[in-house]
């Protein structure tokens, strides 16, 4: 673990494994090689992310990419998450370019050339997986976030991670079942993982949204920046303050209307009353009404 400007440089111990086991079965050169091209990668992210004035807390490599963690997540804009999270695997892209063009010329033995732009474009292609964390698992949560709320975004980004990351396991045992080979050995160990964090993630669903309420006065001074109109929620007085605030969207600023029945009366609240309510030391789960006495 290193720290260079401020960020936190470390290294997933599921890389050392595979480190330990390049060294020992003589691997070391392609070892170097995949550790470069993660790195150039994890730069491709938090280049992008700086340049959007994130701060950058901790970058973490594995194996096929790595886990950027910034201060802002819960708060960020959709477009700029999923821009970041595609600027990892354009490093690739150049990179393989760049590796078959110096194959093809003669600047490079051939073998070494195909090995090079072959491994860029398994990266490129294994992160764009709609799993948590790789880059295709940001870029399924910044689609999500245009069509369900922010809640439902957690939960179903989660759930299709942990589908796939099932599948990866279940690809990895086939060959195996199917007695043509045997059991992909990297792509079950890699699985499980994902499936390990996947489902870390999909239990801790609750304490992210916490953080992206916590995070919800910058969403909603950057919406009001924007000239974005108020996006009405209407609710009755028996529901409770949290399930209000699971009604939230990404990057819009909500206004509260509480309608009882066989009233007249229409209520005005504004977001960050309910924001308030969730964070603050009493109930969450109490009836919203209670907020307009």
């Amino acid at each position: 673990m290193i720290k260079w400007r401020g960020i936190v440089w470390s290294v997933h111990p599921l890389f050392v494994i595979i480190m330990l086991g390049s060294v020992m079965t003589g691997y070391f050169a392609e070892l170097i090689t995949l550790f470069l091209l993660v790195l150039v990668h994890e730069l491709g992210h938090v280049f992008v992310a700086l340049g959007y004035g994130w701060t950058v807390r901790e970058v973490k490599l594995l194996p096929f990419g790595g886990v950027v963690e910034v201060e802002e997540a819960g708060g960020l804009p959709a477009k700029e998450e999923a821009i970041v999270a595609i600027a990892g695997p354009l490093q690739n892209v150049w990179m393989g370019l760049a590796a078959w063009t110096c194959g093809q010329l003669g600047l490079w033995d051939l073998e070494w050339a195909t090995y090079v732009w072959k491994a860029n474009l398994m990266i490129c292609l294994f992160n764009l997986l709609p799993i948590h964390p790789l880059d295709g698992g940001k870029l399924l949560q910044a689609a999500l976030s245009y069509t369900v709320n922010y809640y439902k975004m957690l939960l179903w980004s989660a759930r299709i991670s942990l589908l796939f990351s099932l599948l990866m396991i279940a690809a990895s045992l086939l060959p195996w079942l199917l007695r043509t080979s045997g059991i992909q050995l990297n792509l079950l160990i890699v699985g499980i993982f994902l499936v390990m964090t996947n489902w870390t993630y999909y239990r801790n669903v609750p304490f992210l949204f916490y953080r992206f309420l916590m995070y919800r006065e910058r969403i909603s001074l950057h919406a009001l920046s924007k000239g974005h109109i108020a996006s009405p929620i209407i609710v009755n007085g028996r529901q409770s303050i949290i399930s209000v605030a699971r009604l939230f969207q990404r990057e819009r600023y909500h206004l509260i209307y509480m309608l009882e029945a066989g009233s007249k009366e229409v209520k005005v609240l504004p977001e960050q009353k309910i924001v308030e309510g969730c964070l603050s030391e009493n109930n969450p789960n109490r009836a919203v009404s209670e907020l307009f006495s």
